[in-house]
């Protein structure tokens, strides 16, 4: 467990399994997209550098913070004393909970989905379009589990393990692969499944405003923002006004969130 919790261990751990997802989008793809694949690798791989570097940026921040909380007694967990495996699947909840808040108030705040979108111009979603992330939005989202460590108590180790699982989730929900639909169905009862965050990423609105969820799907029905399975064969991904190759370089995507 010590050696999975690492950082070089999980970040090749997770570079693994992007190259696993890459492969398998070649041989059961939901979409083919032909040679428009390979436009948007170099400004998705060159935004996830910048994400890395980000994380690690206030990775020591977050780790104090987080060292602090538990050193000094605050938090639920101070309060209320929990078994190890109690710590982690309560720690992941409300850590997966914060996310899909996050997650809402970038849409439904006109600062927050100015950065946001440029995770939602992708026109053509894969494993890649997981960590398409500007670092106005990186920083968004760190700031939301900082909120949860301190209000939680949560030692480190448990935040590593959520990160491992939302990270992972994050690239299995994107890729570009087709799922039998039995298979989805019940896998969606608990988890956000690629078929349900492909709706997430639809032109429509409506369909942009569901399914926010981050790991466990339940959030969209508890809080009412679910949509069900759609008809991919209508579904048409990315943002009307960002389709032209000026706004989809690392440049036009940086510069993206001060844009009209």
């Amino acid at each position: 467990m010590k050696y999975l919790l690492e950082g070089q261990t999980r970040l090749l751990l997770l570079i693994m399994l992007c190259g696993l997802l890459w492969s398998l989008e070649s041989f059961v793809p939901l979409y083919r997209y032909g040679h428009s694949r390979w436009r948007h690798v170099l400004p998705n791989v060159s935004l996830t550098v910048i994400l890395v570097l980000t994380n690690l940026v206030f990775s020591f921040s977050s780790a104090y913070l987080t060292a602090f909380t538990v050193r000094h007694g605050i938090g639920f967990f101070a309060i209320v004393s929990m078994g190890r495996w109690s710590e982690v699947v309560v720690g992941i909840v409300v850590l997966d909970l914060f996310a899909y808040f996050a997650h809402v108030l970038l849409h439904k705040t006109r600062l927050g989905w100015q950065f946001h979108r440029v995770h939602h111009s992708e026109s053509a979603v894969d494993v890649t379009t997981a960590f398409r992330q500007h670092p106005g939005e990186t920083i968004w989202r760190i700031l939301w589990r900082v909120i949860a460590i301190v209000i939680i108590g949560l030692p480190p180790w448990v935040v590593i393990v959520y990160l491992i699982l939302s990270n992972a989730n994050a690239q299995l929900e994107h890729a570009n692969i087709k799922m039998n639909s039995k298979l989805d169905r019940v896998l969606r009862l608990l988890f956000v499944t690629p078929h349900m965050h492909k709706v997430h990423h639809s032109r429509i609105q409506a369909q942009t405003d569901s399914n926010y969820s981050n790991i466990f799907s339940l959030w969209d029905r508890v809080f009412r923002t679910y949509t069900p399975e759609v008809d991919f064969r209508n579904l048409s991904y990315g943002l009307d006004g960002f389709d032209a190759k000026d706004r989809q370089t690392l440049r036009g995507l940086l510069q993206m969130p001060f844009m009209k």
